[in-house]
Order: structure tokens, then C-alpha cells, then sequence
């Protein structure tokens, strides 16, 4: 918020994180959990909360639950009940959301993020619970009415629950950033907030710097993209430090954000709160979650985006800027993986999938699972590079457009069939250099006398008449002598 009063005041952030499992069917019943389809038609006289109804639990969910619980090192519940969270409005057909209250299937646990100065920070969990969604109600379609689409009603939820120990709107999208990419990683949610699978309620207070005690806070909700969470939280912290500064006290409040102005606004306060009335959900038993069950999960746990870039940083010696280019899409982190099954050269690897893949990828507009050229077949490239058959140069324009069109032919075969294989040309290369030499003493002299950057001009001169075929590792360390031999 920059100026000297803002400076003086410390937020306190907690974030609610809702995210929609996107398994096959809902819940608690057979309806078709699907985005995107025509307003309700994916529900059932179950979702719909008919009388007479009862519910069956998805076992899927509780799949998702103990997959993200055991991702975060939380502890998992081994009984739990299920409660009915009561209110009633257009889009809750039931009247209650089944969830939990006294028993989240999740508690504890941590996400480590990266702070805005690239320290590392830990954020606790407080827990971890399953739920179902509501309804969506729609009010810009229709000046006249509210229109309401029941397809997300009873669609499954996890909501993650942080400890309030963010500090700043750049930490909280880091957070947010960290969450999206883990229950990807998952394959538990695609974590797209502009459809609503990923939503984010911010409960923000301030106070002075150096002090213990919390503000009062406040809970901003409908956000829709990570940005504008943290648009909306240095937006609201400036409000409450404005009201404070006046002599004002902050109410405990339920707010909006306009992404449009970047403001909050009134929603409810404290007093117009519900009152859920939680009671105990008697058309479920008790959910038991045994020690083979959650082993069984454990053992299906895929690599994880923190596991893989400590991996790559320390056992393959890259850097946590190319590490976490690799890392940030799982798919991306599983062709690299396989990639370094097939060679050590790890940097030259990291710079192939971050260079000349993904630029492919962006230019086709494709994902990397639609990319025609196998791990094992990049590596075929790689190891040309580095055995000094081919040079960068040559395998990336002319060898790797042929590779992503030739079906399964190797980069050894391609550079065969172009006659793009280097050859040792030293008696070539060093012929050439004797007579540029002797038509350029005085570059000679100049390069003799300090001027090193002139190599260039020599090296340039060398692989032209080479026709480019000649090493240019080799050619360079010949050159370099023959240009410093008096």
C-alpha cells in the first residue's frame, strides 16, 4: 500500500479455500457432475432434496480428502460424522448443505510457500473438511428476475481452512498459487477459479506493528481469479487502516468485492450472521477411515510439486528459477521426469523442455501430452549435442522440426539422412585459420594485445568455410591456440 501510515500496520489473513472435486458424479448421489451443461439438467429428485430422498456417499471424495490430506501432512480422522448446515435460500434446494462440523476429516498440516523476498514460509492448515456445494444463482441475465441453475447443487467440496499467519496480499497469491498447483498435481480439482471449481473467501484484520493482539476482521468473498484475491485483500486492509486512522472501530463484517472499482462492500455484519444450527446428519452413518485405507491412497500419491523441486535443486544441481518453471505444470514435471530417464545431462535437458518444447507448445497451442516427440527421443537429440555430433544451433533449427514430423525416426537417423552430422575437420579448420591469419595481421595483433572479443570474427570465418559441419567446441579451442601461439 506504500506510504508511511499504511507502513505502520500489519495484516493478519486467513483463507477459507473451497475446491470442487471433479469427480464423475456429486456427493451424495448419482447426478452427473459436469461444468458447463445446460442449467439443471445434471439433477435428481435426490439433489433436489424431494422428501423420501436419502443420500449415499461418493466414495471418491473421501479419496480426494485423504489424497490432499496426506499431500499436506495433516492428520486424518479415523471416525467422522457428517452434519446438516442449515439456511435457507433459491439456490440450496434442501434447505442445508450435508458437511462437517465437529469431526473435518483433515486436521493440521501445512503448505510451504515462497514469501515476496524468496524466503520460505510455512502456512498451517487448521483443517480440512467435505462438503457439498449449493446452487448458482444468476442475476445478470435477467433485469427483471434472479435465475437459478441447481446443476452445482450437491457437487463435492473440500474446503482448506489456513491458520491466520498470512501477512500480505503477495503471500496470500503465493498460497493460493501453492494450493491450485498441489490439487492439480492431485488430479483432484482443475483449479480453475473463473469457472468456480477453486474459490476463495479472505477473512483480513490489521494491526500495529509490534503488536500481539488481532484486529477486528472482516470476510471478503466473490473473487474470482488469484489476482483479485489479492487485489481485494489490500483493498480492504487500506479500508480498515482509513477507519482506523479516523477513530473509527471496524465491525465484524461479511463483504463483496467489485473487481471493477477494487473495492469492498457491505454484504452482512455480524449481527445479520447465520445461524447454521448444525445438528448431527442422521441419514449417514459414521465414516471410518482405517490405517490400510489411507496406505492405500499413500501408495498412489503421485510426485509432488515440492518433493520435485527440492529434487531437481539439489540431487540434478538446477536452479530454483528452472525449477520451478518445471515444476509449476505437473504434466511438464512428468515428461521432464521421464526425459532424465534417459540422460544425465540434466541443465541441457531443463533448457530443452523450458526453450524449444515449450515454445512449440505455445506456437501450436497444444499440451505437452500432445507433443509428437517422446522423452526418449529428445534425449536421442540431447545426446548428440553432447557427444559433439550435432551443435545446439543445428539441432534445434533443423534436426528438432524434422524429429516433431518424422514419426518415431531418431535424431541419429535424421542427422544421418541430412548430412547434419559434425565432422573432425582440425587439418580443415586449421588450414583455414593459417590463411585468415595471414590475411589479417592486424587483427591478429589486436587480439595478441588484449582485443579477445575479436575470436568471434575468426570462429565466424572458420565454420563458414567449414560449412558449419566442424565441432564448434573444437574449433574454438584450436583457434584460440593458433591466434595466442607467437
Amino acid at each position: 500500500m506504500g506510504s508511511s501510515v499504511y507502513d505502520k500496520y500489519q495484516m493478519v489473513i486467513g483463507l477459507e479455500i473451497h475446491i470442487q472435486l471433479s469427480t464423475a458424479s456429486k456427493a451424495y448421489c448419482a447426478d452427473l457432475n459436469e461444468y458447463g451443461s445446460v442449467p439443471n439438467t445434471n439433477v435428481s429428485a435426490i439433489s433436489l432434496g424431494h422428501p423420501g430422498t436419502l443420500p449415499l456417499l461418493n466414495e471418491k471424495v473421501v479419496d480426494y480428502a485423504v489424497r490432499l490430506g496426506l499431500a499436506v501432512n495433516a492428520n486424518i480422522a479415523p471416525e467422522q460424522h457428517f452434519a446438516r448446515k442449515n439456511y435457507f435460500y433459491a439456490d440450496l434446494p434442501k434447505g442445508y448443505q450435508i458437511t462437517q462440523d465437529t469431526t473435518p476429516i483433515c486436521t493440521g498440516g501445512y503448505i510451504d510457500i515462497k514469501t515476496e523476498d524468496d524466503a520460505d514460509k510455512r502456512i498451517n492448515v487448521t483443517r480440512i473438511h467435505m462438503e457439498e456445494d449449493a446452487g448458482k444463482s444468476m442475476h445478470d441475465l435477467d433485469i427483471h428476475h434472479t435465475l437459478v441453475d441447481l446443476n452445482r447443487a450437491g457437487v463435492p467440496l473440500l474446503e482448506i481452512v489456513s491458520e491466520p499467519e498470512i501477512r500480505s496480499a503477495a503471500e496470500a497469491y503465493y498460497y493460493i498459487t501453492e494450493v491450485r498447483r498441489l490439487v492439480r498435481y492431485l488430479e483432484i480439482c482443475d483449479g480453475n477459479m473463473e469457472e468456480g471449481s477453486m474459490r476463495c473467501d479472505a477473512n483480513i484484520s490489521v494491526m500495529l506493528k509490534g503488536t500481539e493482539k488481532f484486529g477486528e476482521r472482516c470476510e471478503v468473498k466473490n473473487m474470482n481469479s488469484i489476482r483479485n484475491v489479492a487485489r481485494a485483500i489490500d483493498s480492504e486492509a487500506k479500508r480498515q487502516i482509513d477507519l482506523i486512522e479516523k477513530g473509527e472501530t471496524i465491525a465484524m463484517q461479511t463483504r463483496s468485492y467489485d473487481a471493477v472499482s477494487n473495492t469492498t462492500s457491505l454484504m452482512r455484519s455480524k449481527e445479520e450472521a447465520h445461524d447454521y444450527r448444525y445438528f448431527p446428519e442422521p441419514d449417514l452413518q459414521p465414516l471410518l477411515v482405517t490405517e490400510e485405507y489411507i496406505e492405500n491412497v499413500r501408495k498412489k500419491l503421485p510426485p509432488l510439486p515440492r518433493e520435485l523441486f527440492a529434487k531437481y535443486t539439489t540431487e540434478l544441481g538446477l536452479s530454483p528459477y528452472d525449477a520451478g518453471v518445471l515444476t509449476d505444470s505437473k504434466p511438464i514435471a512428468l515428461y521432464f521426469e521421464e526425459l532424465i530417464r534417459h540422460t544425465s545431462s540434466y541443465k541441457t535437458a531443463a533448457n530443452w523442455v523450458m526453450g524449444a518444447v515449450k515454445s512449440y507448445l505455445n506456437q501450436q497451442a497444444v499440451t505437452i501430452e500432445e507433443f509428437p516427440v517422446s522423452p526418449e527421443r529428445l534425449a536421442g537429440l540431447i545426446a548428440l549435442i553432447e557427444e559433439g555430433k550435432v551443435n545446439n544451433n543445428m539441432a534445434e533449427k533443423k534436426i528438432f522440426p524434422i524429429l516433431i514430423t518424422s514419426g518415431n525416426r531418431s535424431a541419429l537417423e535424421i542427422a544421418r539422412e541430412n548430412a547434419l552430422l559434425q565432422e573432425d575437420k582440425s587439418d580443415e579448420i586449421a588450414t583455414a585459420m593459417k590463411k585468415i591469419m595471414a590475411e589479417n595481421p592486424d587483427k591478429v595483433e589486436k587480439y595478441r594485445s588484449g582485443q579477445t572479443g575479436l575470436l568471434g570474427m575468426f570462429m565466424g570465418q572458420v565454420m563458414r568455410h567449414t560449412g558449419g559441419k566442424a565441432d564448434p567446441k573444437k574449433a574454438n579451442e584450436l583457434v584460440r591456440k593458433m591466434l595466442e601461439k607467437n
